[in-house]
């Protein structure tokens, strides 16, 4: 993929020997000027030191950001005083670096839980990546902020306002721990468009509901997940007739993210939607949705290609959504399995186990109550995801 300039922005990413496994694992995002930013950080309520620390410098800089230090291989959380020392350090030896100042730095972290952070490597890495800043490194930066990930995840977007163009450019990380609450795994996009941080804000808000938000590999929401939006200001400026288009840029640039997120779930051969319709309201819908796709029985039954229905409807049941089963209606790929809360006469089992075999389909759920919908995307839970976690420390 070629990958597009974004004026006011530069990338790098390097090795510091943070990763056991070795690879690049120290990323940089530097702004020529104060850049416009808004984040979305973890709803998990043990959230990492970098967590802390970046959601304090966005308050005390007024959405102003001047550059995102990242390391992968460390989650620097469950660290306690130590481990806020140490993000605030990353932020401070990333702004000598640059020459700006510390609350300006936005710091992210990734990786295996509750070891201290090895701060000599991440030094020197944070100042192996200030000189190897330039503009056209974001592809090394996407593949610094990787851990079981079997590659880089990118995406950019460009939407016309008036006579100019504005340019999106984004990727994202996590191939585990992904069932986000406020955000998921580590996302960064980067725009030259200038935009208020109030906008950026909302449009940062509204992307991310329908599309990182709805991204469920194993139904574990990280400590550390961070989605962080920057606008350089170097290109045009955009007016409130023009944030819809750049709102709707941005959620189908997100939407693209959270897809690769899925097909590159640990051991992930199969990429289902789950679309849930006839709810009461859109969070009865969302509470659905959500609830099959992090069944363990319904995502073994997608490992193995299984038209085991019943484990569907079960956790439609486990919801805590009120509903009437001799409404519910089903289907797997397309093949109507379930009407009025019975099998279909005309179920044809073959088929719905042909459909299960494709590596992406939708299973549909219409629970006969209201008008209400909402889709997240899920995958199965297969013998690799096992494996991969078992030895993850290892």
């Amino acid at each position: 993929m070629t990958l597009p300039l974004i004026p006011g922005f530069r990338f790098a990413g390097v090795a510091a020997g943070i990763k056991k496994k070795g690879g690049k694992d120290v990323g940089l995002i530097a702004a020529d000027a104060p850049a416009t930013v808004a984040a979305v950080f973890t709803g998990n309520r043990v959230k990492a030191a970098p967590v802390l620390v970046s959601a304090e410098h966005l308050r005390a800089n007024r959405g102003k950001t001047r550059a995102v230090i990242v390391n992968a291989g460390n989650a620097n959380a469950c660290t306690g005083p130590a481990g806020l020392a140490a993000a605030r350090a990353m932020a401070t030896s990333t702004a000598g670096a640059l020459g700006v100042t510390a609350r300006e730095v936005l710091v992210a972290s990734t990786g295996v839980i509750g070891q201290p952070l090895p701060m000599p490597k991440v030094q020197d890495g944070i100042g192996a990546a200030a000189a190897e800043l330039r503009p056209d490194g974001f592809g090394d930066f996407a593949a610094a902020i990787l851990t079981t990930d079997r590659g880089v995840k990118l995406a950019h977007r460009t939407v016309t306002i008036g006579r100019s163009r504005v340019t999106l450019l984004g990727c994202t990380k996590g191939a585990g721990m992904i069932a986000p609450n406020m955000a998921t795994t580590l996302s960064f996009v980067a725009t030259d468009a200038a935009v208020p941080a109030a906008a950026l804000g909302r449009a940062t808000r509204a992307a991310v509901a329908p599309t990182l938000n709805a991204a469920i590999v194993d139904g574990d929401t990280s400590t550390n997940d961070t989605l962080a939006v920057l606008a350089s200001g170097a290109g045009v400026a955009l007016g409130p007739a023009a944030l819809p288009r750049f709102t709707a840029a941005l959620t189908d640039l997100l939407a693209d993210l959270a897809t690769q997120l899925v097909r590159d779930g640990e051991g992930v051969h199969h990429v289902v939607t789950i679309a849930v319709a006839g709810a009461r309201s859109e969070r009865d819908a969302i509470a659905v949705a959500r609830r099959i796709a992090v069944s363990p029985l319904v995502k073994t039954a997608i490992a193995g290609g299984d038209p085991n229905w019943g484990r569907v409807l079960c956790a439609v049941g486990n919801a805590g959504v009120p509903l009437d089963p001799a409404k519910l209606r089903l289907a797997i790929g397309g093949v109507p399995v379930v009407r009025r809360g019975a099998v279909v006469p005309s179920y044809d089992e073959a088929a719905a186990a042909a459909a299960m075999r494709a590596p992406a389909y939708t299973i549909a759920v219409d629970l006969g109550a209201g008008r209400a919908r909402a889709q997240v995307l899920a995958c199965d839970l297969s013998h690799e995801y096992v494996s991969i976690n078992a030895d993850y420390r290892s």
